[in-house]
């Protein structure tokens, strides 16, 4: 069985303009940019009608269409980094989405997520990156904020079981309207 997680796509002129910080990281595996995305809720590997259930549940979710905009860069792990990601600035209705992707989980019968909701674009996965080269390409590329962009669906990805990173296909979309 696939993998599944609902998120959120990243428009083309965002993940180029996102590409352009793939280099100059030792220890980075980075992620193509037709897979990057926003996960509102990780599923992972379930059975047939638990997919069903989850997948009905999110077309019960509501909500209208609204912007996001990409806001610096970040790392995840602390002394020992495992990944860079582009940091989502805050949005009351993106805070509001998830939930409702949280909803469709737990009336599809999945426990709670047990991590906090922190919105971002995972760019690279790290392996082996050490600690101060991590914070010297922070300090250089970190900076970077993209215009606006507007989230008019979401969608159920699933992904086969590998390290990361895609390819993932689209299983469902689900419509924005105000």
């Amino acid at each position: 069985m696939p993998r599944l997680f609902s998120a959120i796509e990243i428009p083309r002129t965002v993940a180029e303009h996102l590409s352009l910080l793939r280099a100059g990281l030792t220890g980075a595996r980075w992620i193509d940019p037709e897979n990057y995305h926003l996960t509102l809720r990780f599923i992972g590997d379930v059975d047939g009608i638990t997919a069903r259930d989850f997948t009905h549940a999110l077309g019960g979710i509501e909500a209208a269409p609204f912007d996001l905009q990409l806001n610096g860069l970040g790392s995840f792990g602390g002394r020992k980094p495992r990944a860079i990601f582009a940091i989502i600035a805050p949005s009351d209705r993106l805070e509001a989405l998830q939930r409702a992707n949280e909803r469709a989980a737990r009336e599809a019968g999945l426990p709670p997520e047990g991590r906090n909701f922190t919105p971002h674009v995972t760019l690279a996965r790290l392996r082996g990156a050490r600690t101060d080269a991590v914070a010297s390409y922070l300090g250089r590329q970190g900076g970077i904020v993209t215009a606006p962009f507007t989230v008019s669906r979401f969608v159920l990805y699933s992904s086969r079981n590998s390290v990361g990173g895609g390819p993932y296909v689209v299983e469902a979309a689900y419509d924005l309207a105000t």
